[in-house]
């Protein structure tokens, strides 16, 4: 029978739940982290855990994505990218559910962290030093985030989240290796990044051991210029400790 308005029958069809998670990344003591939350109840109740909820009818994803890391996190104002959706069968024990997660970068001394009635904390955690294991699948989820966030740094401005409005260029590589894990080789990189056109030069320096800093800033002026930065040329056979 061919269905119209008036014959369509929406229970005829099961319905998985949506959820958010986001993936917040900062950098502490040198060290790219991430934001997790303990978790109150069941199931999974005491793993730490992905920040994220149901969404609800009257909202976007995005709009969910940023209710559920405000309510459970405190972060909030934050730039978020979509990352992926995950729906395997059997990843939560509740009911089908099927999740759309983001990312983003901040700036942890920008962001007051609280935790929320449904979680016992919130903390930040270095990814080379996380609990043995996250709830539901958040282990895939957050390997594939930061396999994804050093992917993005050849191509977007992502990492320039983490830095304040001015900032000299030596600070922006520190950036970069630290996600990376990686040393990147000092002249290539400056050479790059200034050709990139993405920056733009200031009046201000910062006082210090030998001859002043130079700082930049974000251009605001870029348009709609390509930023290409290719860190895999750079690279040197050493590891960020």
């Amino acid at each position: 029978m061919e269905e119209s308005a008036a014959t369509y029958d929406p229970s005829r069809y099961e319905r998985p739940s949506v959820t958010v998670d986001v993936v917040i990344f900062t950098l502490q003591n040198r060290e790219l982290n991430v934001l997790l939350v303990n978790r109150r109840r069941w199931p999974y109740e005491g793993y730490w855990a992905i920040p994220g909820g149901f969404i609800e009818m009257n909202e976007t994803l995005e709009q969910a994505a940023r209710r559920e890391l405000e309510e459970e996190t405190g972060v909030r104002d934050v730039y978020l990218e979509q990352l992926c959706t995950f729906g395997d069968p059997g990843r939560d024990p509740r009911t089908r559910v099927i999740s759309v997660t983001y990312i983003a970068l901040v700036r942890a001394d920008a962001q007051r962290l609280r935790a929320s009635d449904e979680s016992t904390d919130v903390s930040w955690f270095a990814v080379r030093a996380l609990p043995s294991a996250l709830a539901f699948d958040h282990d895939q989820i957050l390997a594939y985030a930061i396999s994804r966030l050093r992917s993005k740094l050849e191509y977007t401005t992502l990492a320039f989240q983490l830095l304040p409005e001015v900032f000299s260029i030596l600070e922006l590589k520190h950036i970069y290796e630290q996600i990376l894990g990686e040393k990147l080789d000092k002249g290539n990189f400056y050479r790059k990044i200034k050709e990139a056109g993405i920056l733009e030069e200031t009046s201000l320096v910062r006082e210090g051991r030998g001859r002043p800093t130079r700082l930049w800033r974000f251009s605001q002026d870029r348009g709609d210029k390509q930023f290409v930065f290719r860190w895999r040329e750079d690279r040197i056979n050493e590891k960020v400790e």
